[in-house]
């Protein structure tokens, strides 16, 4: 068990991550300056990682995972040995700035009822633009499917200063998450068996549900690499998207939506599936029905947590939903940023 010496732990997940401590983690040292607890745990990399850390960064306290079973087991069974008041889940691509921590510890102390936030995570590779894992705060529309405001599916927006608030949001992402670790025990913490993608939405969701906020902080802002461990538009990738994100609905929303709501995205991913088809992206076709089947297939496994989820349920606080579809506003419609399809986030308050 690690005792953080500070109120906060930034626990960095790492896979055979050397390359990314050696870039990363001297600013991270650096701008700790007694705030923060800084915690790499090694998901079983089979490098030397857990040997570089230790001998190059004495300050930073480690935790080894025997196997690794995904992303989001990583980061259960670390956080289930480091015990502070906050935690701050940092994936090993990110590169923080100066100043990067303190608005969002601030953020979690001013706001009454925040559970969690993350900050404005911009492009490591464009450094302008803002990056796919987060943006500037995570939304879900009426029908599931999930966007961030700075970044639309493929579309994403130039940082011009337009994100500099503090706003309440469905999701925070999962690659810089401050969560309040009380919390984040008390919903049961990531789930272990969505294994990577979407296991911080699932999060946040189970936090929502349980009367709490999340929050975008604009006063705080990070890099981000992306697809260090699982590359962007990879098949892997493709197939975590396209099955947890029915994971999500079946585990976290209203039993009366579900009714319609799950055959409908049956009847949607079957319509993305036949344009890829047609566009011959046979092996991607093949990846939706796999991620299909794999969900009906333990579709008792995922009832079974829904009633766990359910249990926790006081308020169910949908801030952050859009009514209407974000894919409709995109493809039909053409909407290719956040300020064309009129939502307005509600400030934190």
């Amino acid at each position: 068990m690690i005792v953080s010496e500070h109120e906060t732990a930034v626990v960095i997940l790492s896979y055979n991550g050397r390359k990314w401590h050696e870039l990363f983690l001297p600013a991270i040292i650096a701008e700790a300056e007694g705030n923060y607890e800084v915690v790499v745990v090694d998901n079983a990399s089979t490098d030397d990682t857990l040997q570089f850390v230790r001998q190059n960064y004495p300050s930073v306290k480690t935790l080894q995972i025997a196997i690794n079973r995904g992303f989001a087991n990583g980061y259960y069974e670390g956080l289930n040995q480091i015990q502070a008041k906050y935690y701050v889940l940092l994936s090993a691509d990110f590169e923080v700035t100066h100043n990067w921590f303190p608005p969002l510890l601030n953020a979690m102390k001013r706001y009454e009822g925040l559970a969690a936030c993350q900050p404005k995570i911009r492009y490591w590779k464009e450094r302008e633009y803002f990056e796919y894992a987060g943006a500037a705060g995570g939304f879900m529309d009426n029908l599931g499917y999930l966007f961030c405001r700075g970044r639309i599916f493929n579309d994403l927006e130039k940082d011009q200063g337009q994100y500099e608030d503090d706003i309440e949001t469905f999701w925070a992402s999962g690659g810089c998450l401050m969560v309040r670790a009380d919390l984040y025990h008390h919903v049961g913490g990531l789930d272990p068996d969505l294994y990577a993608h979407m296991e911080e939405v699932d999060l946040c969701w189970r936090l929502k549900n349980a009367g709490y906020k999340i929050g975008y902080i604009g006063g705080s802002t990070v890099y981000h690499v992306g697809g260090s461990v699982i590359s962007y538009g990879s098949p892997q990738k493709l197939y975590y998207n396209f099955r947890n994100n029915l994971i999500l609905l079946l585990k976290n929303e209203k039993g009366s939506k579900l009714l319609w709501l799950i055959p409908l995205r049956l009847v949607l991913d079957g319509v993305a599936g036949l344009q890829m088809l047609a566009g011959g992206k046979f092996k991607e076709m093949g990846i939706i029905i796999k991620a299909h089947f794999h969900f009906y297939g333990s579709f008792g496994k995922w009832w079974k947590k829904r009633k766990q989820a359910k249990q926790l349920i006081t308020y169910r606080n949908e801030e952050g939903i859009y009514r209407k579809s974000i894919v409709w506003d995109y493809f039909a419609l053409r909407k290719k940023t956040f300020d064309k399809i009129g939502f307005t986030p509600k400030r934190l308050s």
